[in-house]
């Protein structure tokens, strides 16, 4: 038994012990989060215009600093690009992780020396509070591998950037990282096929007991073991017991990936941004995500039906109930003010307090983590238009197809219903899968990497979108069509109006 493995349970029923401490009084620790956070920022640019020293309670902050997207705080991420230091938070950012934005372009998020421990503690107490409660330690003397953006940094002012799985794989223990898997050279490929190719040569001979990432990544790195060797994975990995999750909802991955180990093995659950590490699961037994209240974030919750409200209500955790759809805003000691995450979630629990990841704030596609938008979407369609000039679109819908047996691509399926078809419509297709890759880089990044095949349109009969319409019992003004969805629902009925894939 190794040093890490002798070690585990104890720290693992110290850690366990000292969370449950602080979750039976979440309003007491929100509130010294809350003071913390506002004495360390009086003297920042954002800090002094909202006049910070003034503040002594939530309901001042409530009422002077103003619910954000991360478009109103470009001018502030903008300043810290240039060099400018305590603008949002004081002295300058550990990192900037890049990431999608949501309405075209990067976004680039602050972490600091305060925020960084929390992302490695949140992912490090989820495997803490798994042994505590199963006592299962063995893949802790075991290789463990986990499925990541590369480790090499770009340059913003002399701040590290780059995604957030590449800068937390900087920041693996050091306890954790003897057995750590794919080595750094590997983790550095670009191309996703080749990377995961050579993750493959050097797994396959080691003895795997977790294995970390997104669901799809697992699911391809699943794929090219079972086409190396034929085997299942359960039995090319037979101490393998833990699988760790996150990033995009597990479910539609759940049934291939289960069938590719064919036989049981724990999962654990996480919800890391890169705007802070939010929760993890805690229980095999409870359902919900363990909400990180003592992390260094202060949070408050709309609820999702009164969000395009002006007067809507902003609630902290006292206020909240079970059952409610609430879109999640987030003030940090990375620099987030009232910072609306995108995300909506919904508690299970209120002692502790558990949540369950319920949606977007907006329509989107993020099947793969590709979060893409309803606005991307129509300004792609837009802009291929103006270079077909001879095609119009009546109406049109984009859902992810997910490949769910061996072999099977992933791709975005466009339902179209044109009035006049394009020329070329193997170039139509190609064109907007083009704009698409451009206004987001996570989605090219799939592509390129072959986690995605290139978009494909299926062109459906005059009226389908109407006679969809009539037959769901929405035909009229106040209805509209929903225009990007995350799953098949309404896809798979509009399958029904299909005159063929009109792709090469």
């Amino acid at each position: 038994m190794s040093f890490t493995t002798w070690a585990s349970k104890p720290l693992a029923t110290w850690v366990a012990k000292d969370q449950r401490a602080w979750r039976g009084r979440a309003a007491e620790v929100q509130q010294q989060v809350f003071k913390r956070l506002m004495a360390q920022s009086w003297y920042t640019v954002f800090g002094e215009e909202h006049r910070f020293r003034q503040i002594r309670k939530y309901d001042d902050f409530r009422q002077r600093v103003p619910i954000r997207s991360y478009e109103d705080f470009s001018g502030y991420i903008h300043q810290i690009k240039q060099g400018v230091k305590n603008v949002l938070w004081p002295g300058k950012p550990l990192y900037l992780a890049k990431t999608a934005g949501t309405t075209g372009g990067d976004k680039y998020i602050p972490i600091t020396h305060e925020s960084i421990p929390h992302h490695i503690a949140g992912a490090r107490n989820a495997l803490l509070h798994y042994i505590d409660e199963t006592g299962n330690t063995s893949f802790l003397s075991n290789k463990m591998i986990f499925l990541s953006g590369s480790p090499q940094l770009q340059q913003e002012a002399g701040i590290p950037t780059g995604r957030l799985s590449g800068i937390v794989n900087h920041h693996v223990p050091r306890y954790l990282r003897k057995n750590q898997l794919p080595t750094y050279a590997t983790n550095c490929i670009t191309d996703w096929e080749t990377k995961l190719d050579q993750i493959v040569e050097e797994t396959l001979p080691a003895n795997m007991g977790l294995i970390s990432g997104i669901p799809p990544w697992i699911q391809m790195y699943f794929d090219k073991l079972q086409q190396r060797t034929g085997k299942l994975i359960g039995e090319i990995f037979p101490h393998f017991s833990v699988l760790v999750h996150g990033g995009v909802r597990f479910e539609p991955y759940r049934r291939k990936l289960f069938d590719a180990i064919a036989r049981k093995v724990d999962t654990i659950e996480t919800y890391p941004a890169s705007e802070g590490f939010i929760a993890f699961q805690n229980s095999q037994q409870e359902e919900g995500l363990l909400l990180q209240l003592d992390s260094g974030i202060f949070f408050e919750f709309i609820p999702a039906a009164s969000l395009a409200d002006p007067s809507g209500k902003r609630l902290w955790i006292a206020e909240v109930e079970v059952g409610v759809d609430y879109a999640l805003v987030l003030s940090s000691n990375a620099g987030l003010w009232a910072y609306l995450l995108g995300d909506t979630v919904r508690f299970t629990s209120l002692n502790p307090h558990k949540i369950v990841v319920t949606g977007r704030t907006k329509q989107f596609i993020s099947a793969f983590g590709e979060h893409i938008i309803i606005e991307e979407i129509e300004k792609a369609m837009s802009n291929v238009l103006a270079q077909h000039l001879q095609a119009q679109v009546t109406e049109y819908m984009v859902a992810p197809s997910v490949g769910e047996q061996k072999g099977e691509p992933s791709y975005h399926e466009w339902f179209i219903e044109f009035s006049r078809l394009p020329v070329d419509m193997y170039a139509f297709a190609s064109d907007l899968d083009k704009w698409m890759r451009q206004q987001n880089s996570y989605y090219r990044d799939l592509i390129e990497g072959h986690v995605l095949i290139p978009l494909k349109i299926t062109s459906l009969a005059p009226d389908a979108f109407r006679s969809y319409m009539r037959a769901a019992g929405k035909l009229g003004e106040q209805n509209k069509v929903i225009r990007v969805a995350n799953n098949r629902v309404i896809a798979d009925k509009l399958g029904a109006y299909r005159v063929g894939a009109a792709q090469k």
